[in-house]
């Protein structure tokens, strides 16, 4: 339509007709990719499915003769338009386009698509508003080059700054204008900022629901780079969205806020953690359950991951000091057996000793056989937790110099360890509660060694999220801390992308009947492990949502605010984990329905082939 042929009007509009239809109708699980399902009053905080905003934008243009001001059109401008000289140019026929059958969706999930932006609720337009095809044609070509790119973030960049050389004239301000000078642009001429424009389909694909289309690092690299190329543009840009984020974490989905929190600590870690952190500063004395408070805390912590204490608190103002203890300044935490007043102390320092000394583990088992016994005579129940905890506490002890001092240490004991499971689940999840109470100061660590410990199968996949959502629930509050949900999704991660592979191996082709039977009966095995683990989460966060777990029903009517946020908690939690779950089902059934219907291609195929079927079978099929 943009283009100088004629005639297309009458069939444009045809064809808006019938996607009316399509469009106009509510997708199932929209809801499910809501990036701000908490509501609010801000504007950009409405929902809007990418294809429902396409028609009606395309309905507006074909209301304005097509007008799509966006669009160059060079023919018109730089060229003198002579219609008989036109007419006597030779033309060339272009190939006809064959759509494949069947048409595969490729990487992209089967869910609805959200119109996202960080730039919707400021005074002055910035980027194109959703009733503006501009919009789209926009977004659309920077993030097919964004997502196209991505084995060059360098090029990315720098085509996102050169943004505006590829669009019609007068469509952006000059590059690098101030927000506060664009109220003084004359009246009907465009105030949009091509880095806004730019920088906003870099987070339209960060925060991207149910998944990004790359690994979100590469986006982090992108907007990285584009503001070493042009500070002096990128960076008020950045913090403008910053700021619109955090306004906006109270009613933002929760896997986005630590996608938004992962991306703000690595991009201040390039740029000397300088931030602006008087402008929170009200914040920091909110209750730690306020999803505000609960952020501040989980940025700090992954920022002290990417540095070191010291150094994180010399960037903070006064207020915020208070947040990094003396505790997370110490390179290697305290071992609590030092202390005579800690039960089983000597056995647990003679435990420690024979590690270092890389004693054999015979004589390790005499020390932990030593503290069993004396936990029976005081009457434990399980007399494995607490000779557990000895081992585990002094392995993460040994280890604490750096994660390979503890890979290595582990390795050595790992045949112990997994010996553990079978005897008592109670110790398989103590052994969570020894390196999380280890690393209580720098969380982020324990969490590190956890996933270690799940790739050596010490750990059990459930074990985990039974020791996070059943064993330390309490009232919810474990729900408020970022390293808690890293585990737990982290967790999930792995046993999805496990069935993920199955899948994919499972649907090789030409593979033997004997190998398909045996990976059959693993895929329904690995499918039902994974059920019972998203039902496990499940049914623990709806506890929370609803107020019913034990704890938050005893303390129902002492503190009314704080049980609503953490029944809130509950909630955000809830629907991350069920979309989850939702996105894993669609892969598997599109995925076993596709390669079906491409074995049955192959069959009738070789049977045309042979003579035996007819080609309209194969069409059919397709």
């Amino acid at each position: 339509m943009a283009s100088s042929a004629s005639g297309f009007e009458a069939h444009a509009g045809n064809l808006l007709e019938k996607t009316d239809i399509i469009a106009s109708a509510p997708h199932a699980l929209e809801a499910l990719v809501d990036p701000y399902p908490g509501g609010g009053d801000d504007v950009g905080h409405e929902a809007q499915s990418i294809i429902c905003l396409l028609q009606k934008q395309l309905v507006a243009e074909a209301a304005q003769s097509w007008e799509l001001a966006c669009l160059p059109r060079p023919w018109r401008t730089l060229l003198v338009w002579d219609e008989d000289k036109t007419a006597m140019q030779t033309k060339h026929k272009l190939p006809p386009i064959i759509v494949p059958s069947p048409v595969l969706h490729g990487v992209r999930p089967q869910l609805p698509e959200v119109y996202f932006s960080v730039y919707a609720d400021q005074d002055v337009e910035t980027v194109p508003p959703p009733s503006n095809i501009a919009s789209l044609i926009l977004r659309d070509s920077l993030v097919d080059t964004i997502n196209t790119l991505d084995y060059n973030r360098n090029a990315t960049a720098k085509f996102l700054i050169d943004l505006d050389c590829y669009f019609a004239p007068e469509t952006f301000v000059k590059r690098a204008t101030p927000f506060d000078r664009l109220k003084d642009v004359e009246t009907g001429k465009s105030t949009w900022k091509p880095e806004d424009v730019a920088v906003d389909a870099v987070f339209s694909q960060l925060l991207q629901l149910p998944n990004a289309e790359h690994k979100l690092v590469y986006y982090h690299a992108v907007l990285t780079e584009s503001c070493k190329i042009a500070p002096a543009a990128i960076a008020p840009c950045l913090g403008r969205a910053i700021r619109y984020l955090y306004r906006s974490v109270d009613t933002m989905d929760l896997e986005l806020e630590y996608r938004f929190m992962d991306w703000f600590t690595h991009h201040l870690s390039n740029f000397g953690f300088t931030w602006k952190w008087t402008e929170w500063v009200e914040d920091v004395e909110l209750p730690l359950a306020k999803p505000k408070k609960a952020f501040i805390i989980g940025a700090l912590e992954k920022e002290i991951r990417l540095s070191f204490a010291q150094r994180i608190r010399g960037t903070l103002p006064e207020p915020y000091q208070a947040l990094i203890t003396e505790a997370k300044e110490k390179d290697v935490p305290d071992f609590k057996y030092n202390s005579d007043s800690t039960p089983y102390a000597p056995q647990a320092r003679e435990i420690l000793r024979l590690l270092r000394a890389k004693a054999p583990d015979s004589e390790i088992g005499i020390q932990l056989t030593s503290i069993q016994s004396e936990a029976l005579s005081f009457g434990v129940a399980d007399p494995l937790i607490p000779s557990t905890d000895a081992y585990m506490t002094a392995i993460c002890f040994v280890g604490s110099k750096s994660l390979s001092h503890v890979l290595n240490c582990i390795e050595r004991c790992k045949e112990r360890l997994l010996a553990l499971g079978p005897q008592s689940e109670a110790a398989r999840r103590q052994i969570v509660t020894s390196v999380m109470q280890y690393w209580a100061e720098k969380p982020g660590v324990g969490v590190n060694i956890v996933d270690k410990l799940l790739n050596y199968t010490i750990l059990t996949p459930i074990s985990v999220i039974n020791w996070a959502l059943e064993d330390n629930i309490g009232r919810g509050m474990i729900l408020t801390h970022a390293h808690v949900y890293e585990m737990v999704a982290s967790t999930i991660h792995k046993v999805t992308n496990r069935v993920r592979q199955i899948v994919i191996a499972r649907n090789q082709p030409a593979l033997p009947g004997e190998q398909v039977t045996i990976l059959d009966k693993t895929l329904e095995k690995e499918k039902a492990q994974m059920k019972v683990l998203f039902a496990t989460v499940q049914d623990a966060l709806a506890g929370v949502a609803s107020g019913i777990v034990d704890e938050m029903a005893e303390s129902r009517n002492q503190d009314t605010e704080g049980e609503a946020l953490l029944r809130g908690w509950g909630d955000r939690w809830l629907r991350v984990f069920r979309r989850k779950m939702a996105v894993e089902e669609t892969w598997i059934a599109e995925m076993m329905a596709n390669y079906k219907a491409m074995d049955a291609l192959v069959e009738i195929a070789a049977e045309v082939s042979n003579g035996n079927r007819a080609q309209e079978d194969i069409d059919e099929i397709s």
